[in-house]
């Protein structure tokens, strides 16, 4: 695999999006696009809601992506559509955010990464067809793209590696406290294979998928926008302060550990041992503030600044029990389901769809991050023929992601269009970008015009 993203030549004339693109770029700015960057979406097959945790998780890229066209000048500023941004004044604002400040966050991240004083000026036109707000990091290859786009205009050079960590980081000046997953998969992908994603240190291993299934995406038309809520944030402070909580029982210090993982590399414990711990520490009953600073032994004070992130401090009880059991049960599912996909058994398909209707159960149950829509989308997917269906991405709203044996995909398509989207004119509406099935895509790259 290159270390770095690639540079591809590319007839734009085969390409009708991106012909389309390049006549949107010179109707507006007048002349031709220098470049063009491509960052793909992607779809969590399981592990959701733990790369932040620390724990490995299992997506590949999707064909659907982020595309962007470029010119360089010495304007001192980012002309992206309609909007423009002075270099010594890039605001985001994480009360009111716009779609166009997740490729701001991509700008800043580049340029604090070299530390630029002065940025080239970009001319770009950004073309998505990742449905926004679904749950295929839609967001994520859009902080990507940027960040791909402005390395390569100041003419400097990063490894796919550093580019998604520096993603990563970038995306939470919008306030979004995200793990790293999304970003690392739009650089890492490679066409035909999913990818096992370590943390710490990033790296990528290829994932084999069965050949008597293929993986199906549809949309429940729900959105759901997680910079302006703190639902997912929410969650993130939950796992951290379980972390403390687990730490403080074990007589670790807990004032150095952040991430569930961590706790259990301190205690050299399993996946099973960890879920034991959870159930004779933490109680399923809600924790109160009160309660855990006085476990903890911190002010109040203490907890709101070292906790608590910007958009939850309002709230006064957290699920730790439910959160935790959650984490390290969906751990183990991951790597249960790289086993699978490893060994090849002969039931691998029905194995692998039995992880995912547990991962889906986990995530609807014990994080509780799925909705009635979400929820009624899965039970139809799963009644029309799918092994394993559960949600995929944040949650509250989005995509579920479906493992459908080969000879049953066109009557499961047909069955869940019938059933869950010809009934509702909205959905109806939509249907065509919402049902769709995916194969394992390439990463972010650069093309140039041959």
């Amino acid at each position: 695999m290159a270390t770095n993203p690639p540079k591809l030549r590319v007839g734009i004339t085969a390409s009708e999006r991106l012909q389309n693109l390049k006549n949107a770029f010179e109707t507006k700015y007048g002349e031709a696009p220098l470049f063009y960057a491509c960052a793909p979406g992607r779809v969590n097959l399981i592990g959701e809601h733990i790369d932040y945790c620390g724990y490995s998780v299992l997506p590949m890229a999707i064909e659907q992506n982020i595309l962007a066209a470029v010119s360089v000048n010495n304007s001192g500023t980012i002309t992206l559509g309609f909007h423009c941004v002075l270099f010594n004044d890039i605001a985001i604002d994480r009360e009111n955010p716009k779609w166009y400040y997740y490729f701001l966050c991509g700008v800043k991240g580049i340029q604090e990464e070299f530390e630029i004083a002065q940025l080239a000026g970009m001319s770009c036109v950004v073309d998505g067809t990742i449905p926004p707000s679904s749950g295929l990091s839609s967001s994520s290859a859009l902080v990507c793209c940027a960040g791909l786009v402005t390395m390569e205009a100041n003419q400097k050079s990063l490894s796919k590696v550093v580019l998604a960590e520096m993603c990563a980081k970038s995306e939470r000046y919008i306030g979004t406290e995200g793990g790293g997953m999304d970003q690392s998969i739009s650089f890492l992908a490679e066409t035909g294979t999913a990818k096992l994603i370590e943390f710490q240190p990033l790296r990528a291993t290829d994932v084999k998928l069965p050949d008597g299934a293929v993986f199906v995406i549809s949309n429940c038309c729900l959105e759901m926008n997680k910079a302006a809520s703190s639902d997912f944030n929410i969650r993130v402070v939950e796992c951290r302060i379980a972390t403390k909580m687990l730490a403080q029982a074990r007589g670790l210090d807990s004032s150095r550990l952040l991430k569930l993982a961590q706790v259990q590399m301190e205690l050299k414990a399993s996946l099973e041992e960890m879920l034991a711990l959870v159930e004779e520490v933490l109680h399923p009953e809600p924790y109160s503030r009160e309660e855990i600073c006085r476990v903890l032994g911190v002010t109040s004070e203490q907890f709101s600044k070292e906790l608590l992130s910007a958009n939850t401090q309002h709230v006064t009880h957290f699920k730790l029990h439910q959160r935790a059991k959650h984490v390290y049960g969906e751990a183990a599912r991951v790597l249960r389901f790289k086993s699978v996909c490893d060994s090849e058994p002969a039931e691998s398909v029905r194995l692998l769809g039995e992880l995912m209707n547990q991962s889906h159960a986990s995530c609807r149950d014990l994080y509780e991050c799925s909705c009635t829509e979400l929820d009624q989308l899965v039970d139809v997917c799963l009644k029309s023929g799918a092994v394993g269906s559960r949600l995929t991405g944040a949650g509250w709203g989005g995509c579920a992601v479906s493992m459908v044996p080969c000879e049953k995909v066109d009557s499961f398509l047909q069955a869940v269009r019938e059933a869950y989207y010809l009934p509702d004119p909205r959905r109806a509406a939509v249907e065509k970008q919402s049902l769709f099935v995916t194969k394992p895509g390439g990463g972010a790259a650069i093309y140039l015009e041959e």
